[in-house]
């Protein structure tokens, strides 16, 4: 079903919102920031403010989605069923990378300690989103995950995430081609997801904490263990 149309006046005063808050952020943080002086710079009054958002953090966080959504790079339109087996990243994730690479400043200050934290919850859960549904297509459950599907998810969301804001933060980033693929890699390819799938009754295996795709402790644990014997 088509979502109703939204009245032209009212994406009008939303955007010139959404507008002004991104210009006032290019000087100062998002907790600097006053409603009065976003109303201000929007050429609108303080009440207009609150007839369209409760608060700042949801106003930049629907700013955030404008500005990816006008670039067709909006994660919540992807689909990892819709490529299945496909080994090399969707035009989508690759026009994201490239879109928060180029509005670089922005997002680290969206998804930062004084960010907001409705745009840091939105991205989570789309990620998490795509992730059951790679689950989905490749038939990966509880067994094989060795933890409810929802909590895999919600692990290689809160993975990417992280790996998006240490990259934004990084003083040498990698390309976004290549964020592009890490993030494809663990949504979409089989076996490839942040916490491989691992059998709970294999024998010494210790899951996500021993050596990545043997089943074998490390060695250092099993020396720690030795120690204490």
């Amino acid at each position: 079903m088509t979502a109703p149309q939204l009245d032209p006046r009212i994406a009008r005063t939303r955007r010139m919102l959404q507008t002004a808050l991104l210009d006032l952020t290019r000087d100062q943080p998002l907790d600097e920031i006053t409603v009065a002086e976003i109303a201000d710079h929007a050429e609108v009054n303080r009440s207009s403010f609150y007839q369209h958002y409760s608060d700042r953090e949801t106003l930049l966080a629907d700013a955030l989605d404008a500005q990816a959504a006008a670039v067709g790079a909006d994660l919540a339109s992807l689909d990892a069923a819709a490529i299945p087996g496909d080994t090399a990243p969707p035009e989508l994730v690759l026009r994201y990378t490239r879109h928060v690479y180029a509005h670089a400043a922005l997002y680290r200050l969206a998804l930062g300690e004084h960010g907001s934290s409705i745009a840091v919850a939105r991205l989570r859960n789309r990620i998490a989103a795509v992730a059951m549904t790679g689950y989905a297509q490749y038939g990966q459950d509880e067994a094989d995950l060795g933890m409810p599907v929802e909590i895999a998810a919600a692990a290689v969301a809160g993975s990417l995430l992280g790996m998006l804001i240490a990259w934004l933060e990084s003083t040498d980033p990698v390309p976004p081609e290549q964020v592009a693929v890490w993030i494809w890699n663990a949504l979409a390819r089989p076996g490839c997801q942040a916490w491989p799938p691992e059998r709970s009754s294999d024998v010494g295996s210790v899951g996500p904490a021993g050596r990545a795709g043997t089943g074998a402790p490390d060695p250092a644990i099993r020396d720690m263990q030795g120690e204490r014997q």
